[in-house]
């Protein structure tokens, strides 16, 4: 359903998240063990989620990533349209290009409340929301 880069982005966040519940920074390294990730795959991204204003980053000795009270209100949702774009909620259950309500695909009508669905599932999930199941080894964020 997501691209790799943007599971990796939402995992990378989520964990992020957990961190900065008492003001702490995460380092890649950490993020990337954390996460099961390639460290510079994920650096990556986050530099790119950093340029889009969703995480913040600090240098130096006591540097890192880290989400401030805005970006902790950021959702699902948001994360994904910046790393893979709306289509995952706009777009043709089965790829075409000029599937619409004039010209529906076989699955069009069907597939239009399940992407619907997606979109308010993930608009409703804020990475603050994810801390304390996390503490609580009731979610996990690696395999």
């Amino acid at each position: 359903m997501f691209s790799k880069t943007c599971e990796y982005a939402i995992r990378a966040m989520i964990f992020i998240g957990q961190k900065s519940k008492d003001d702490n920074r995460v380092g890649i390294k950490e993020i990337a063990k954390g996460i099961d990730s390639p460290e510079h795959f994920i650096a990556k991204i986050l530099q790119d989620l950093g340029r889009k204003g969703l995480v913040q980053s600090m240098k130096g000795p006591n540097g890192g990533f880290y989400l401030d009270k805005g970006s902790l209100k950021c959702s699902i949702a948001d994360i994904v349209k910046v790393v893979d774009g709306d289509k995952l909620f706009t777009g043709c259950g089965l790829g075409l290009k000029q599937c619409s309500e004039t010209h529906p695909c076989p699955i069009h009508h069907e597939f239009k409340s399940v992407r619907k669905n997606i979109q308010v599932m993930l608009e409703k999930a804020k990475l603050g929301e994810f801390t304390e199941e996390l503490e609580k080894s009731l979610t996990f964020l690696k395999r």
